[in-house]
């Protein structure tokens, strides 16, 4: 059994965040988890708080945390919700760097997206201006870099996996086609767990080969 350790989650009711945090308290960790509502969809043994993932005012409840994982942002991103990335996801990220250095936090977890790509240039260019602000706020950091997360849902590119399979084993192409891979909801929420547990001296960052076989 790992350590264990007291978590913050942004994001706790989304997509990753709801299943990642029943992960993590089957593990032994303590999760507490950022929400707006007084009905939110958190697992038992989770701690909810009330707050705004774009104001300041969370920052007092991160207090005690050793760990940070933040999954705010817009959902379904898309070429038509460039200004949704900055005044969300940018601005969510600014407010939880903050809060996180502001209370000793030694680890902070954010999911990022690969890059290079020849689309989604906006969300790529906001993802990347984040990764910058974790950097410069001093902090332990993992940074995992999916591309496209196959789960309920999100299932369409599996159509996709005879084409990736080709294009993995020709060698001009093997780079760009594992870089811009698929990954699972599984392998996605594993891999953030085991980051937890083994929190890296300085900035890690995770693709897809990482991502897909946790060899790092």
């Amino acid at each position: 059994m790992s350590e264990s350790h007291n978590i913050f989650l942004t994001g706790g009711t989304g997509y990753m965040g709801s299943r990642l945090a029943s992960l993590l308290l089957r593990r032994g960790h303590k999760v507490r988890a950022l929400v707006r509502g007084k009905s939110p969809n958190l697992p038992a043994g989770c701690d909810a708080v009330s707050g705004d993932a774009l104001s300041d005012s969370y920052a007092p409840q991160v207090a005690g945390t050793d760990t940070f994982i933040h999954l705010v942002g817009v959902a379904h991103p898309g070429p038509s919700k460039a200004a949704e990335f900055r005044s969300i996801d940018l601005k969510a990220l600014q407010c939880a760097v903050r809060a996180a250095s502001g209370a000793g936090v030694r680890h902070f977890v954010f999911v990022s997206v690969a890059h290079p790509s020849p689309v989604m240039k906006a969300y790529i260019a906001v993802r990347e201006e984040c990764e910058q602000i974790i950097g410069a706020g001093g902090m332990n950091a993992t940074i995992l870099r999916p591309w496209y997360v196959l789960g309920p849902g999100h299932r369409w590119p599996y159509a996709l996996v005879p084409f990736y399979w080709m294009m993995e084993r020709i060698p001009a192409t093997r780079e760009r086609a594992l870089r811009l891979g698929l990954v699972t909801l599984p392998q996605m929420i594993q891999t953030m767990a085991a980051a937890v547990e083994s929190p890296p001296n300085g900035v890690r960052v995770l693709d897809v080969p990482a991502i897909r076989g946790q060899d790092w």
